[in-house]
């Protein structure tokens, strides 16, 4: 049995970056050495990783080997460029950049719902997006008991999902309108405090935004099903963690909301928060910092004959990102 693997995160220093070191220790996963890795020169930056302090290390094309497993919480240029370096040196990928998520070769992998495809990759495994992971983790047992035909979500998004600098701003623009002084976005392209902008990422000449498209076609590989009809709606909002989500969904087999409730709760990953009477329902506030997909009003859609409403709420940094990295390398382990 080993002692333990060599393990480089690159984008160490940033938000996705430090919550991943973070569950790395908490979950005692088998780490002998760590690489932190920054694509630029962070003179004096340290990780904290078991009562160690760690220089974080320049990113260049010989920062590989030796290295067991590498995950990318980079940008996508980051993951273009370098992955392939990765891999030519032995490690085995855990990317969470859009770059190779829909690439036939590589496994797209929520370890709740598809651990068997995860000993399919070449080198490469792909982290989904925090929206398609929310999402898709509670809507997985409905679609396998009732055959979802149709999506339609919107999403409320948490400002962390930009990094530091989003968040930096959102402050910034709190501060500063609480003191009457103008408000300057950089980060967004509107004032982002105290409004929601129906706008996350490039839009596409369908209309779609990116990462709408990347929720819609994500869904549908892990799901393995193209025939699925999604449409998805993603606005900005002035919270620093945790994505909301407003999912409605039509069957072809009638499901009823309690029959929902019970497959949830048995679900994996999943904590139904369902008791609107007594205003109990998932909350940003109380995701933030949790593992679990939390999912509420879960209710009839009466616009169609099958149909149910939900409301689902994740901490889009730990779980959306770290913890499914992590969860990935640990079923590697494991088998």
């Amino acid at each position: 049995m080993t002692s333990g693997y060599t393990v480089a995160i690159v984008g160490a220093a940033c938000t996705a970056g430090t919550e991943l070191v973070k569950i790395l220790e908490e979950r005692a996963f088998p780490v002998h050495k760590l690489v932190p890795l920054e694509p630029r020169q962070l003179i004096g930056c340290d990780v904290d990783f078991n009562d160690e302090q760690i220089p974080v290390q320049t990113l260049d094309r010989s920062s590989f080997k030796g290295i067991d497993f590498s995950f990318f919480v980079s940008s996508d240029d980051i993951s273009r460029e370098f992955v392939p370096i990765a891999v030519s040196h032995g490690s085995v990928v855990i990317d969470s950049s859009t770059v190779f998520r829909m690439d036939e070769d590589v496994p797209l992998i929520i370890p709740e719902i598809n651990p068997h495809k995860i000993f399919q990759h070449k080198g490469i495994i792909a982290n989904p997006g925090c929206l398609t992971t929310q999402m898709v983790l509670p809507l997985y047992p409905v679609h396998c008991k009732a055959r979802i035909r149709r999506i339609v979500v919107s999403t409320y998004q948490a400002v962390s999902d930009r990094g530091e600098k989003a968040m930096n701003e959102l402050t910034e623009q709190i501060r500063n309108l609480y003191s009457f002084q103008d408000v300057k976005p950089e980060v967004y392209p509107h004032q982002i405090a105290f409004n929601a902008l129906p706008h996350v990422d490039r839009f596409c000449d369908n209309a779609y935004t990116d990462q709408e498209m990347n929720l819609i076609n994500e869904t549908k590989k892990i799901l393995e099903d193209p025939t699925i009809r999604i449409s998805a709606t993603s606005v900005q909002i002035p919270v620093f963690y945790s994505h909301s989500q407003s999912v409605n969904i039509e069957t072809a087999r009638r499901i009823s909301p309690e029959e929902v409730r019970g497959l949830l709760s048995e679900t994996p990953g999943v904590e139904v928060e369902d008791d609107p009477q007594h205003n109990v329902y998932p909350l940003a506030i109380y995701a933030t910092g949790r593992d679990e997909c939390f999912v509420g009003r879960i209710r009839q859609d009466l616009s169609v004959n099958n149909g149910i409403a939900m409301w689902i709420v994740s901490d889009n940094i730990r779980k959306g990102t770290a913890l499914n990295a992590v969860q990935i390398a640990e079923r590697l382990i494991t088998n």
